[in-house]
């Protein structure tokens, strides 16, 4: 295991608060877009939560008032024009692998939306596991307005399971924003906050998540992505192996004794 508390990224934010990581981009000028280093390097710092053990719970952040306006027009979409095949390839494959990093980090992720949320800042918001947002906040899957498919970064896999195919759909062929009231309404966001509150109950949501179980929240995590392609039997084999599992762990003992105790149990993620 490995420890990322020191962690000093070069194209965003990081710092720790406990157990907590928090991430933001780092361009609040530019409404915090995203360049093909900082892809690059959120990319292989979410590959390292995997073996990351001072770290249980993730947090993005706004920066600015806006959250980001995903790829940067200058630095990523310009170059994109003048690129072959295999570089376009590449830079897809990239991006994808950020999304699946996030996935398989073994971390529950939040993202904390104000302002603008579009494009691969969106994709962002949509690979999190939990979404909170101010009133203010837009989200916009904008690449049809860039001559691009929707299809970008699993969004043809993921939003229509978190809001309802018809719903994905419009918001993919359109590009249109979706309002936070929206978002809230179809289930996209959680909760809706104040934004001089966003900051206090992210962080609060992601204390209490790091103060639960949080070996038995990366099988959680697990177990919500890879059950999207099982059938509902092989789903509950699988649930049967996990919470095996996780009935070996010190937590689940520590549990008991509190529970026995009539105690508030002390999880330690082992």
């Amino acid at each position: 295991m490995t420890a990322m508390a020191g962690l000093k990224p070069k194209h965003f934010l990081w710092r720790m608060e406990g157990a907590v990581a928090i991430v933001q981009l780092d361009r609040p000028e530019r409404k915090n877009p995203l360049t093909f280093e900082s892809y690059a390097e959120l990319r292989d710092t979410f590959r390292d939560l995997v073996y990351a053990d001072d770290v249980d719970v993730v947090v993005f952040m706004p920066n600015g008032g806006n959250f980001s306006s995903g790829g940067d027009v200058h630095d990523i979409i310009g170059p994109l024009t003048k690129m072959d095949m295999k570089e376009l390839l590449a830079f897809t494959r990239m991006t994808g692998d950020f999304v699946k990093a996030m996935i398989n980090c073994g971390k529950p992720i939040i993202s904390a939306v104000d302002g603008v949320a579009v494009g691969a800042g969106a994709i962002v918001t949509m690979a999190s596991d939990i979404r909170l947002a101010t009133p203010e906040a837009k989200t916009a899957f904008l690449f049809t307005r860039v001559g691009l498919a929707g299809c970008d970064m699993g969004a043809c896999a993921m939003l229509p399971r978190i809001i309802g195919q018809g719903r994905a759909a419009e918001l993919l062929y359109t590009g249109r924003s979706m309002s936070a009231e929206e978002g809230e309404r179809w289930g996209y966001y959680n909760r809706l906050v104040p934004a001089e509150q966003l900051e206090a109950e992210a962080l609060k949501l992601a204390a209490q998540l790091a103060a639960g179980p949080t070996f038995a929240h990366g099988i959680t995590k697990t177990q919500l992505n890879q059950e999207w392609s099982m059938s509902l039997e092989q789903a509950i084999e699988a649930e049967a192996q996990a919470q095996a599992i996780c009935m070996q762990t010190a937590d689940f003992e520590r549990a008991y004794k509190a529970f026995v105790a009539k105690e508030k149990p002390v999880f330690e993620g082992n």
